[in-house]
């Protein structure tokens, strides 16, 4: 099974449009989106509103690829239980979002050995396409220190949700601020 999350925020119906697209050409293959806000309708994947965590997190851990908005939540948990992920950063220029900061987040991501990024619905059907004709399996690509454990790849987003950049402001860290 694929499952699918789009955050909760704004609609992201061109993620779930690429995914309605791709399943109508491969009935076989069982997709669940959780879909948000959005008001479409769709008959090749199974949508639904809104999971409990308890249900989101079954339901990720039954999944052999995930498909998703760049949403730390949902990188984070890939990373935890070894899914694959497909991310699709959300676009301010098409309404899916505020800003871009999905797509820096994205940049970031991508070296993570789990990660693939697509930017568009024929990117993401590629991308679909690799996996189902490997089996669903993770992609044989290595982190760039080649260290594939869960703890370094955790790491990574850490530094990246953590630290500053010379045009980034720091998001304090939950630590920060408490008394010793």
């Amino acid at each position: 099974m694929i499952f699918s999350t789009v955050g909760t925020q704004l609609p992201f119906d061109r993620l779930l449009s690429g995914l309605e697209d791709w399943a109508a050409c491969n009935t076989g293959v069982p997709i669940l989106a959780q879909a948000g806000k959005s008001r479409k309708t769709f008959h090749h994947i199974q949508t639904v509103t809104h999971l409990s965590q308890t249900e989101f997190r079954n339901t990720f851990r039954q999944a052999r690829l995930i498909v998703a908005h760049a949403g730390m939540g949902t990188i984070l948990s890939a990373a935890e239980l070894g899914k694959p992920l497909i991310l699709m950063p959300r676009r301010a220029q098409f309404q899916e979002h505020r800003n871009d900061h999905q797509l820096d987040t994205a940049r970031e991501m991508v070296r993570l050995s789990n990660v693939t990024v697509v930017q568009d619905q024929k990117e993401l059907h590629d991308a679909l396409d690799r996996f189902a004709a490997n089996g669903f399996a993770a992609p044989s690509h290595e982190a760039e220190d080649g260290n594939t454990e869960i703890e370094p790849l955790l790491e990574v987003i850490r530094d990246f949700v953590w630290n500053t950049t010379s045009d980034t402001p720091a998001i304090p860290h939950p630590d920060q601020g408490r008394a010793a």
